[in-house]
Order: C-alpha cells, then sequence, then structure tokens
C-alpha cells in the first residue's frame, strides 16, 4: 500500500464527517430569501436535465435518470410537509426536515466519493476512466438529489407567492 493510498484511507472520513457537519448546520431555521429560491430551482432542475440530453440513447440511464426524479420529487413534496413555515414581524423563515435533506445529499456524496476512490484506484490499470453517467446507480442519485432539492425550492416559491397574494388582497 502506497503512502498516498493510506492517506486517502484517513483523509475519506474526515472529509465525509466536514460535508455531513456542514449541511447539519444549513439544515436549521433560515430566513426566505426569494431568489435564493429561485437559483436552487433553476441549479437543481439543471442538475437534472442537463444529463438527460447525454442519456437520449441509453433508455437504461435515462429510466435511472428518470426513477431518482419521481422519487426525488415524492420525497421532495413530503419533505415540504414536514417543513415549519414561519411568517414573523423580522421576515419569513422556514425550517426544513434535517434528517431527510442530509440524506438525500449525502446519498449523492458518497456515490460521488465512491467514483472518486474507483478512478483513483484504476489509474495506471489500462481501465477506462469512469464518466459520472456511466453508472446508473450515480444518475439515479443525481435524480433524486436534484430533484429534491429543486421541488423543495419550487415549494418555497409558491409558499412566497401565496403570502405576496395574501398580502396584496388586504
Amino acid at each position: 500500500m502506497s503512502i498516498t493510498t493510506a492517506a486517502l484511507i484517513l483523509l475519506i472520513p474526515v472529509l465525509i464527517w466536514r460535508i455531513y457537519q456542514r449541511l447539519k448546520s444549513r439544515m436549521t431555521r433560515q430566513r426566505s430569501i426569494l431568489s435564493r429560491h429561485y437559483t436552487g430551482l433553476l441549479v437543481f432542475a439543471g442538475m437534472v436535465l442537463v444529463p438527460l440530453v447525454d442519456m437520449l440513447d441509453r433508455p437504461l440511464s435515462l429510466g435511472a435518470l428518470a426513477l431518482g426524479a419521481l422519487v426525488g420529487i415524492a420525497l421532495g413534496n413530503h419533505g415540504v410537509r414536514k417543513t415549519r413555515f414561519e411568517d414573523t414581524p423580522e421576515g419569513y423563515y422556514f425550517t426544513p426536515p434535517m434528517r431527510m435533506g442530509i440524506l438525500v445529499a449525502m446519498l449523492l456524496v458518497a456515490r460521488v466519493i465512491y467514483l472518486g476512490i474507483e478512478i483513483y484506484m484504476s489509474q495506471g490499470s489500462g481501465k477506462p476512466i469512469p464518466r459520472f453517467s456511466d453508472s446508473e446507480i450515480t444518475l439515479f442519485c443525481v435524480g433524486l438529489t436534484g430533484a429534491y432539492f429543486a421541488t423543495f425550492s419550487a415549494s418555497l416559491v409558491r409558499w412566497r407567492q401565496r403570502l405576496r397574494k395574501a398580502v396584496d388582497n388586504i
């Protein structure tokens, strides 16, 4: 075992822990900023739609991405129902369900780390370096994560629009 491999074995758990801690700190009560919700909607919808173009000729990969997106939409809708919304004099706030958001995000993080390890292990072996879109499991994780957070962002946009209509009607 080389020193680089040993260092990776030691550093990967630290990396996973830091990512988990960062996600955990972000899944708390947050101020609702409409531009962030629109940005989240565009970024996460793009996360699902961009790989879709590459998969039009691969039905199994396309199916994995679509299945992940369907599960992500279902989980996103469930997560929105569990979200606590607040309309206070200081502004609008929401508290997302921490466990579900962390679980969905860490699923993708784990898959990306696995791909990184796979790329590292295949160096010098003559095997082609795997692409992100080569694995149906990876595409399922991308679809799930992108659709979950896109659904969540779209729901936050709708919530803010309903609040604006209610203020305008008064």
